[in-house]
């Protein structure tokens, strides 16, 4: 990613000395000579780093950044000026504006590492807030997946509940685990018995359980069943068993 860095000063010769140190290090170098065109020059590019002046006429360098803090607040903004003018901007370093404030006339290895520093500041914030972006944009896409998943549950569970045959679910631990509102009535006493949790073994009728697929089936009190049984996990990881069944008729005492 290219660094672009905004010089703001009224005296052309600092600008073009700080030009002169800055630009072998490969920087985009913009220059400004007031504040106001400073912000002319932010509102047409993405600036990592600004040094500005403080004593410049019509707008002081810290009335310029606190500006730049409210319209550009990522970019990273440095004061270049004198040790006499610190009374001037403490104000605006207290207040965020300012995040650091160099001295004139400056070492050209000290400004050369503030302002690595300075990119580097500036890059881990745009990078962490990306991350911060991405995460945000993956849990909205992952509640809407919860929410239409939950649809998609309310909507089979009610279609399961209307359907005119009883429907059971045995996981692989031979443990019920869904049960229709017609299996509570078959099997739980109309619906006095639940079912969910319980062992398949003691409450479904041996015959059911054995049944080999579709079939008919006679329980021991002369119910005749049709049953249908299939092993989950096409669709899903359970290693369980799916019951259907519906009564078909009653058997007539023997002759």
């Amino acid at each position: 990613m290219e660094r672009t860095i905004l010089l703001v000063d009224d005296e052309a010769n600092i600008l073009s000395a700080l030009t002169r140190l800055l630009r072998p290090l490969g920087y985009r170098i913009l220059r400004a000579g007031s504040g106001k065109e400073g912000l002319e020059l932010l509102a047409q590019n993405e600036v990592g780093v600004i040094i500005s002046d403080q004593r410049m006429p019509e707008m002081t360098g810290s009335e310029f950044l606190m500006q730049v803090r409210d319209l550009h607040p990522d970019t990273i903004r440095i004061v270049l000026s004198g040790y006499t003018e610190l009374n001037s901007i403490t104000d605006a370093i207290n207040r965020g504006a300012i995040y650091k404030f160099l001295t004139k006339p400056w070492e050209d290895d000290l400004l050369r590492a503030n302002i690595e520093e300075a990119f580097q500041h500036y890059e881990m914030k745009r990078e962490n807030d990306r991350l911060n972006n991405e995460m945000e944009q993956r849990v909205v896409e992952k509640t809407r997946e919860l929410t239409r998943n939950l649809k998609m549950l309310q909507v089979s569970q009610e279609i399961l509940e209307a359907l005119p045959v009883a429907v059971i679910g045995i996981d692989s631990d031979g443990v019920i685990a869904v049960a229709n509102s017609m299996a509570h009535h078959l099997l739980g006493c109309g619906g006095a018995r639940p079912l969910l949790g319980e062992a398949a073994q003691e409450l479904i009728p041996a015959e059911l359980l054995a049944c080999p697929g579709d079939a008919i089936v006679t329980l021991p009190d002369g119910i005749r069943m049709h049953c249908w049984q299939t092993t989950m996990g096409r669709l899903s990881h359970s290693n369980g068993v799916v019951l259907a069944f519906s009564p078909q008729q009653q058997l007539g005492p023997s002759t």
